[in-house]
């Protein structure tokens, strides 16, 4: 299994350079940032460490075609590719916070990827010709400049339509807070395409989004666990019911403004909805054990493996130095 982490996008360029040479130091494969709307350039801050490292891979996670246009994307991705010597990375999402912050709706969301990465996939090939789809267009695409190996066009994708999708034109596919069990059932329905178009559903890159809260006290583990939990497709309507029972998930559907107030004020304090419900979360739709009990975190890998899982993509929080030697020391050797 290969173990990528996501940085939090606040970051600046020197501290991407010190946490990603750190990173390819203890064998991770990739580093990703959040594509927010209120934070640096996700493609321009990648470049000094694109510059510092020879097999880290890197990009944005996600970009929509709804806020930038499918050939802007695809330039800015193969300009990072050609500086990374062949290792830049991309997820292409279908909505996001940028979209909403500047007032714009998704429609076609399935459509809208699909064609946006067929638009990106013309330019990495090099030939020049143009492109006309149903929603997005290209009179002209020459990229033949681009001549380093190609980019990873990774999809994010959670319901059925979208994964299907992927399957057929994705370098890989992204998923978000998935369990081993939800890992399963996208096995299932992607695996037959996947066959069909030549690919091994083994070795396919099927990566997840999972949050890291490890600390060394529980408490705090926890505490920072229940701020994010808004951000978490866990406690949503299609989602809650693989952690919870139904009598608790209809408390955490009714409350989902809470989360969201908790989120916005950095508070772990979820008003309404009990301890016991929010332990329950935590413990099974994040990673928020102890550093001295690592090992469960291991075993959490150990199962996401085992459910067809190959790749993984942490999301850090807080002490990214601290987090990535932990990966590094103990999940990497364990399972990478």
């Amino acid at each position: 299994m290969r173990f990528d982490v996501i940085l939090y996008s606040d970051l600046s360029a020197d501290d991407m350079v010190r946490y990603g040479k750190l990173a390819e130091e203890y064998g991770l494969g990739g580093v990703w940032i959040a594509n927010n709307y209120d934070t640096r350039d996700a493609f321009v801050n990648f470049v000094p460490l694109a510059m510092q490292t020879e097999r880290l891979r890197m990009g944005p996670i996600a970009i929509s075609p709804f806020e930038l246009h499918p050939i802007k994307m695809a330039h800015s991705l193969l300009t990072l590719n050609e500086i990374a010597t062949g290792r830049a990375q991309l997820v292409v999402g279908g909505g996001g916070g940028t979209a909403e912050n500047i007032g714009l709706k998704p429609r076609r969301m399935v459509r809208a990827v699909r064609e946006c990465v067929e638009i990106i996939n013309v330019a990495i090939a090099g030939k020049p010709c143009g492109y006309k789809g149903e929603l997005y267009s290209a009179g002209w695409i020459d990229a033949r400049w681009a001549q380093q190996p190609r980019p990873m066009v990774y999809v994010g994708a959670n319901g059925p339509q979208m994964l299907k999708g992927a399957a057929r034109y994705a370098d890989g596919i992204m998923v978000s807070d998935f369990g081993p069990e939800r890992v399963r059932s996208v096995h299932d329905m992607i695996d037959p395409i996947l066959t069909s178009n030549g690919h091994d559903p083994a070795t396919y890159p099927l990566n997840n989004f999972w949050a890291w809260h490890v600390q060394e006290d529980h408490a705090a583990a926890h505490r920072e666990a229940r701020i994010y939990l808004a951000v978490r497709g866990t406690i949503y309507p299609d989602y809650i019911g693989d952690v919870v029972d139904a009598d608790d998930a209809a408390i955490v559907i009714s409350h989902l403004r809470e989360f969201l107030t908790a989120y916005q004020a950095k508070s772990p304090v979820i008003e309404g909805v009990p301890d016991e419900i929010l332990t329950r979360i935590v413990d099974h739709g994040v990673s928020a054990s102890t550093i001295d009990n690592i090992e469960h975190e291991i075993e959490r890998m150990r199962n996401f493996q085992d459910a067809g899982l190959t790749e993984i993509a942490l999301c850090i929080y807080s002490n990214p130095e601290q987090a990535i030697r932990l990966i590094g020391e103990h999940l990497v050797p364990a399972l990478g």
